[in-house]
Formats: structure tokens, C-alpha cells, sequence
């Protein structure tokens, strides 16, 4: 389950990361940073 979890952390990263760039705002991109520590998080562990 965590595994689900991680991989769809880290796809909903980077599509914050694309609006982000796309719109040129900060607040999206910081969301995504935290999702993407998140989901490696989820991935690395057991």
C-alpha cells in the first residue's frame, strides 16, 4: 500500500512541478517538494 501511495505522490509532484513552471508560482512548487520527499520516503522504506 505504501508503494501505491509513493508512486502516486510522486506523479502528483511532478505534474505540481508542470503547473508550477506553467503558471511561474511558487506555492505549487513547494507543494511538490514536500510530495516528492514524501514519495521517496514511501518508496525507501519496507
Amino acid at each position: 500500500m505504501k508503494r501505491i501511495s509513493g508512486i502516486l505522490l510522486l506523479v502528483l509532484a511532478l505534474i505540481m512541478l508542470f503547473l508550477a513552471w506553467k503558471i511561474q508560482g511558487l506555492p505549487p512548487a513547494i507543494t511538490a517538494v514536500g510530495f516528492l520527499i514524501i514519495g521517496l520516503n514511501y518508496l525507501n522504506t519496507n
